[in-house]
């Protein structure tokens, strides 16, 4: 059910109906910020940080990728993840290889050190994931999940 734009106002910043409870980015916003210090907290027990967090996961979901597909899943600037997988080839925790099909391109794989920090790091930030979706259902996590992918494509055409 599609909200009509004139009921939408409540939640547009520009209304004079506006209250930032009412604002779903006040609440992704607040949720990514309680998220990332928490995080921030346990990684740092295992020696790292939440850039290198989603290098390891985009690496172990899909074995190999290019820094320009790992910028583009973690959604950060290419010269920062750059900057990231360099720092990550000097601590052994991936390698990197130029593409066969394309010599402009460096192709990024995770190494058996970083298969082990993967699991350390897992091991150490599990109970938030639980402790973050506790009380919701697997079809309230879904659907959460399609709704914030609905939005995150709108924003594609801004």
């Amino acid at each position: 059910m599609k909200i009509p734009k004139k009921r939408r106002n409540r939640y547009n910043p520009a209304s004079e109906d506006f209250h930032k409870e009412d604002f779903p980015f006040y609440w992704l916003a607040r949720v990514h910020a309680r998220y990332s210090m928490n995080m921030e907290k346990l990684l740092k027990k295992v020696d790292l940080d939440i850039p290198r967090w989603r290098v390891l996961n985009i690496l172990h979901e899909n074995h190999e990728a290019s820094i320009s597909e790992i910028s583009e899943h973690s959604i950060a600037k290419l010269s920062t993840i750059t900057k990231i997988v360099y720092r990550m080839k000097d601590d052994g925790l991936v390698e990197t290889r130029q593409s066969a099909q394309d010599g402009r391109v460096t192709q990024v794989s995770i190494t058996a050190k970083g298969h082990q920090t993967f699991q350390t790091m897992h091991e150490v930030t599990e109970g938030l994931f639980h402790a973050s979706f506790q009380g919701l259902t697997e079809a309230q996590i879904r659907k959460l999940n399609q709704t914030l992918a609905t939005i995150f494509d709108n924003l594609a055409d801004t």
